[in-house]
């Protein structure tokens, strides 16, 4: 589902943005080779709901062309889970408090936080490292605006995320 890869790439650029080094995949064989602390980004559990009658919202003028475009909105409401792991309990933990600015302050206006949960740290056997397993549940708005032709609509994006 695309919409769950933009959410994981978004809260880990929010992360790498913090000064963490953030990963959407965590390779345990390689664990030790990173200073400090290291955070694995997943998307959980997610559910998507309609906004608007059949995911419509309405029209938006284009900036450029003058031309209305129909716009379509979609909410998923889900659990984002960081995983933070570092060499030394202090790695983990400074780790941990940098994640917790960015993911409740630092996200792109399309994800809007709610509770955030960690659980205590723990010595993590196969990676030979310290853990620190986080849960944020959050929802997350995307809107599609129609071609101009008005035949068909563009993919789903998270709103406040630029494109090119």
């Amino acid at each position: 589902m695309k919409e769950l890869t933009q959410v994981r790439s978004a809260v880990t650029a929010a992360l790498q943005g913090a000064g963490l080094t953030a990963l959407t995949a965590f390779p345990a064989e390689r664990a030790r080779a990173y200073e400090g602390a290291v955070a694995a980004v997943a998307v959980g559990t997610a559910q998507g709901r309609a906004m608007g009658f059949c995911n419509y919202l309405g029209e938006a003028r284009d900036g450029k062309t003058g031309a209305l475009r129909e716009v379509y909105g979609k909410q998923l409401e889900g659990v984002v889970t960081v995983d933070i792991r570092g060499r030394r309990a202090a790695d983990c933990e400074a780790g941990c408090e940098k994640a917790a600015e960015a993911l409740l302050g630092g996200l792109p206006a399309g994800i809007r936080p709610g509770e955030l949960c960690w659980e205590a740290l723990a010595w993590e056997r196969e990676t030979g490292m310290f853990l620190r397993r986080g849960r944020l549940q959050c929802r997350a708005f995307f809107t599609a605006e129609s071609r101009e032709d008005g035949e068909e609509f563009l993919d789903f994006i998270l709103k406040g995320v630029m494109t090119n």
